[in-house]
């Protein structure tokens, strides 16, 4: 596996995450109406933070990456129980799904329960948001030449905080979609959704299989169209789209932010899968050396390697 790809992965996930972060939840129109085209790591805006800083998004993957470095495999109750360690620095962002999973984790229900019991007392609407496909990513790279268990441990990553076959379905489209970049493989979401099948549910899979196809952005939907609300399916659809299509990974990432919404996390899953297209060396320096995560998470991806 190529090393600067994979770090590609960790660190185009944590570009679009910082770069999308200070426009979270602003409208397109509002985006431009302040910056123009967002193209630099700028401060303050939503949460009033410092340029490049992180969210829960790299956070959440950095537990991740963590774990599988440290114990030289997948461990979903490690996994959880670095959420919780994280969830106890009282993060300025965290989902509404993940925090409820995580104080029940908290509590002392096992990993495999607390998602659930989050979902099943969730309405339609309000439980099968992104907030476990935009920390996946790092899991794409110990597991990407064995496809049934990137799948399997794509699933349980999910099923922590989000339960939601459309949510532990997508984490493992997604990943398996990496995967098939860092390896090279043709059509990497169609593989994705045809090793899947017919596991996926048929409304992520219908969002998902005309980009797949390659259908033209006319007939999948236009680009401007794109949804990205922080229900799980337009997330993915909207961040594939643009990771998948874009001619450069600093185009697919600001593409996705500027599009307004849930901006740091489309941009993360966008920036995740351009990292693995095009390499970590694509990605602005100007971006990688505002973000303080930097150094780490290029030692992380080189450990996952090393795992593999």
């Amino acid at each position: 596996m190529d090393p600067d790809r994979a770090s590609g992965v960790l660190l185009g996930l944590a570009c679009g995450d910082a770069l999308g972060r200070p426009v979270e939840f602003s409208a397109a129109d509002e985006i431009t109406a302040a910056h123009g085209r967002l193209d630099e790591m700028v401060g303050h805006g939503t949460w009033n933070q410092p340029a490049g800083t992180i969210t829960d998004d790299t956070a959440q993957a950095l537990c991740i990456a963590r774990s599988v470095v440290d114990e030289q495999a997948f461990d979903p109750a490690d996994v959880a129980d670095r959420f919780v360690a994280w969830y106890n620095t009282n993060p300025f962002d965290i989902g509404t799904m993940t925090r409820r999973a995580l104080s029940r984790l908290e509590s002392g229900e096992p990993w495999d329960e607390a998602g659930r019991a989050v979902w099943e007392s969730s309405p339609e609407g309000q439980n099968a948001g992104n907030g476990s496909v935009m920390r996946c990513p790092p899991l794409a790279i110990p597991f990407a030449e064995s496809p049934e268990e990137l799948a399997a441990v794509s699933r349980d990553s999910s099923r922590i905080t989000h339960a939601d076959p459309r949510c532990t379905e997508g984490c493992a489209v997604l990943n398996l979609t990496i995967a098939g970049l860092l390896q090279d493989v043709d059509r990497p979401l169609q593989n994705a959704l045809e090793t899947l099948r017919p596991a996926v549910p048929d409304e992520l899979d219908g969002a998902l299989r005309p980009l797949a196809r390659g259908d033209s952005p006319e007939s999948l939907k236009t680009p401007d169209s794109l949804k990205t609300s922080g229900y799980v399916v337009h997330s993915l659809q909207t961040a594939l789209h643009d990771g998948l299509r874009a001619e450069s990974a600093e185009e697919a990432i600001v593409t996705a932010v500027n599009r307004g919404g849930d901006t740091d996390t489309i941009g993360a899953i966008a920036g995740a899968v351009a990292g693995a297209r095009f390499g970590a060396d694509a990605l602005p320096d100007r971006w990688l050396a505002a973000i303080d995560e930097t150094a780490e998470l290029r030692s992380l991806a080189d450990g996952l390697v090393e795992v593999a």
